[in-house]
């Protein structure tokens, strides 16, 4: 059992890294499972594992950005004077939650039609790996071009038009689609071409993933049903909080690294890990 919940903080660690920084948890995720292989739970919930490990990072972004994104107003005085239910909710953050929700529209509507296809026909390595490299060339280009084209002058995330979430919302569905592609890596190229600035795009990616990866990670719970043997329970557990906690510090570096530093290191990584792993499974 020490084993198998040492295994879990492996992937927890790598959830925690990879789900934040733009080089896909999911594609890490299963290339990991090349090598590391749980001996005590079915291959089932190794299917549950690796999406549900993601609540964990859920938890990190609610943590770190409670304040920004908590709905309710503080002035719970003037709420009880107005008498009105609306009263209670900050309207800022109700704008913001509003902008999040159509941001997820194309990924949860394609999602809950074609999980299984996209699963059965993208989750395996050769794809992950082209995923890997087409979006890691995607990173240098956009970022050679963005280098001196002037993003919209918006302070904050709050900031972002429904236009914009939606349009972001589109590059999150090709992270849906394709493993590999990084979900964060999709939505922050697509900040990037419509024009917001790198900590803008970073910040908002955050929020998407709090609705995107909770219903994903109930999606696939309800699916695994709640069947649970003693050990998957304690392995599910590790996994989540290692997650949790190798989040808070990713997040936190990454929002200072990209106050002076482009995205196109994360290309080179991307580009370098798909040409190695394409050639180790062809040369197998």
């Amino acid at each position: 059992m020490l084993v198998e919940l040492l295994k879990a903080g492996v992937f927890g660690v790598i959830e925690g890294i990879t789900e934040w920084l733009p080089i896909s948890s999911t594609g890490h995720l299963i290339l990991a499972e090349q090598f590391i292989k749980f001996n005590e739970v079915s291959p089932e919930f190794w299917s549950m594992f690796q999406v549900v490990i993601q609540f964990g990072a859920i938890l990190a972004v609610v943590l770190l950005y409670f304040k920004k994104i908590w709905p309710f107003t503080k002035n719970k005085e003037k709420a009880i004077k107005d008498k009105g239910i609306l009263s209670y909710f900050d309207k800022t953050k109700m704008n913001l939650w509003g902008k999040i929700l159509v941001g997820c529209i194309p990924a949860a509507i394609i999602g809950l039609l074609f999980d299984e296809v996209f699963e059965a026909l993208f989750y395996n390595p050769v794809c992950i790996a082209i995923a890997l490299i087409v979006f890691g060339i995607a990173f240098i280009v956009i970022e050679n071009w963005n280098k001196n084209r002037k993003t919209k002058t918006k302070e904050t995330s709050t900031e972002i038009t429904y236009k914009d979430a939606f349009l972001i919302g589109i590059f999150q569905l090709i992270a849906a689609i394709f493993p590999g592609t990084s979900r964060s890596g999709a939505t922050i190229i697509g900040g990037l071409l419509i024009g917001l600035s790198r900590p803008n795009a970073a910040e908002f990616t955050f929020y998407l993933a709090i609705p995107t990866m909770l219903g994903a990670s109930l999606l696939k719970l309800v699916k695994f049903g709640f069947g649970f043997t003693g050990i998957e329970i304690a392995v599910l557990l590790v996994g989540m909080l290692v997650s949790f906690l190798v989040s808070v510090a990713i997040i936190k570096f990454l929002m200072n690294y990209i106050k002076k530093h482009d995205f196109k290191v994360f290309g080179y990584y991307r580009i370098i890990l798909g040409i190695i792993v394409l050639a180790y499974f062809f040369l197998r």
